[in-house]
């Protein structure tokens, strides 16, 4: 397993990380998995096991039973160098105050969440998802509470526009108050939208990158094809969203003949993909089996040629590759690293 430094932090991260959306199965996420505590421990030691040091939750993945059944499953003790990151911003009661990233919320969550997961302290604290109606002093100055106290050694945002990630640590810099060192993001040969701000802003600022839903919720996984919907589909599960039905399934088309040729699952394939692109530290894989889990893990070990990345540049590239097609400068040009726009043909 590799070990990647999660943005200008020291904090050192395998390049994957334990999802856990399928564990409880609590409410709307029973269309995403009903995974226990007796599974829930034999998966966590196997990713324990293969190098992985980070297992990601949120305080609304089946309304905390996600938390509660890692603190069961790690019995109140950290197994190694195991880090926790978890989130706070969703909706998890019916009362006023009951979502949001209000200095009341926010607080009063972490302290729910530690309680849940048996630990004093949580390692990457995200925000799960823009607040446009508290102010962004207020929620970072909360954050800055929760480092101070101990509670959070780090802290991060997941889901944000580049221009929301931009405030947040404008205001953070203009405060002296905690930084985000990483962002959580959707990004996948599907969707590559993170490429126009998102990535740029990472290796500009110095922040991590961690993908949720590498494999678009299984459907860059090989296992569905063209008129298959997946099993999450069926549940009415809708995200993430594709927009493009016939570009996906060249993509999947592509996947399967590379994984075909080097004798691994289509889904490594993707991941691997995602591991060699610009700023990105660690994917939050999940699975409602061992089998997957292991599949999944695999990946970190795949290299893949020039030739075979060319190949999935080439199927996934999106309609309008720069939407800023005034700015001359590309990607690699302006932050020495490799394109994040594979070219600008037909824009």
């Amino acid at each position: 397993m590799e070990y990647r430094t999660l943005g200008r932090s020291g904090l050192k991260v395998s390049t994957l990380t334990m999802g856990t959306m399928t564990f409880g199965g609590a409410g709307a996420f029973s269309a995403v998995g009903k995974t226990d505590l007796d599974e829930a421990r034999r998966m966590i030691d196997l990713c324990i096991d293969a190098g992985i040091n980070v297992i990601d939750t949120a305080n609304v993945y089946s309304n905390g039973l996600s938390e509660e059944i890692i603190g069961e499953a790690l019995g109140g003790k950290r197994k190694g160098d195991v880090l926790i990151a978890s989130k706070a911003r969703m909706r998890i009661g019916n009362g006023p105050n009951d979502e949001g990233l209000s200095r009341h919320h926010l607080i009063r969550e972490c302290e729910k969440s530690l309680k849940r997961l048996k630990t004093d302290v949580i390692d990457i604290y995200f925000l799960h998802e823009w607040d446009g109606v508290t102010p962004l002093e207020e929620t970072i100055a909360a954050l800055d509470t929760l480092v101070a106290q101990g509670k959070v050694r780090y802290v991060g945002c997941s889901n944000y526009s580049g221009w929301q990630v931009m405030k947040a640590l404008g205001i953070s810099d203009s405060h002296h108050q905690p930084r985000f060192v990483t962002q959580q993001i959707h990004y996948t040969l599907e969707a590559r939208e993170a490429e126009y701000e998102l990535l740029p802003i990472s290796v500009d600022q110095g922040l991590g990158v961690l993908v949720w839903s590498p494999l678009a919720g299984g459907l860059l996984s090989g296992k569905y094809r063209r008129d298959s919907p997946t099993a999450r589909q069926l549940a009415g599960w809708s995200e993430p969203p594709i927009r493009d039905e016939d570009r996906l399934w060249r993509i999947v088309d592509v996947l399967v003949e590379i994984g075909t040729q080097r004798g691994v699952s289509a889904a490594q394939v993707a991941l691997a993909w995602l591991l060699g692109r610009p700023a990105v530290s660690s994917l939050v894989i999940g699975g409602r089996t061992e089998t997957q889990f292991r599949d999944n893990i695999a990946a970190a070990s795949l290299m893949l040629t020039g030739e075979e990345r060319d190949r999935l540049d080439a199927v996934s590239r999106p309609p309008l590759l720069y939407p800023y097609w005034h700015q001359q400068l590309t990607a690699k040009d302006r932050f020495g690293a490799a394109d994040l726009v594979i070219d600008r043909s037909g824009v």
